[in-house]
């Protein structure tokens, strides 16, 4: 049995996605996944501070492109994963992992789903 769980926002760090820039064929992938979510995934997820990549518009995206790169890579989806499960924007990757939702719908969601997010959180302060 093969669980899949991808994390939600917080769960982002500076550098997250250099090591998969090892990986060939992830940099052309990540590259077509900025153009979707319009958001520049390679830079937010190599060289962008902690406080750059806390803007929910930016984390989101980051962290469902991070999800996608590690499940396309390893070569996991419905054929293979008993269950996948995310927290709040991880939700979004799994549905990916399940084939619920194709890799450019996700995007898609999590880019209209960060900006509508970052937008109603700048309305009010929070923390």
């Amino acid at each position: 049995m093969l669980v899949v769980v991808a994390p939600g926002q917080g769960a982002q760090s500076p550098g997250l996605l250099a090591p998969w820039l090892e990986v060939d064929g992830v940099d052309a992938r990540l590259q077509w996944m900025s153009a979707v979510c319009d958001v520049d995934l390679v830079a937010h997820g190599t060289t962008s501070d902690a406080e750059t990549i806390r803007d929910t518009a930016v984390a989101q995206p980051l962290l469902v492109a991070a999800g996608l790169v590690a499940q396309e890579s390893l070569g996991v989806g419905p054929a293979t994963v008993s269950i996948a499960a995310g927290h709040s924007v991880g939700e979004i990757t799994a549905a990916v992992v399940a084939g619920v939702l194709s890799a450019e719908q996700a995007l898609v969601l999590v880019r209209e789903r960060g900006r509508a997010m970052a937008a109603a959180a700048s309305i009010t302060p929070t923390g």
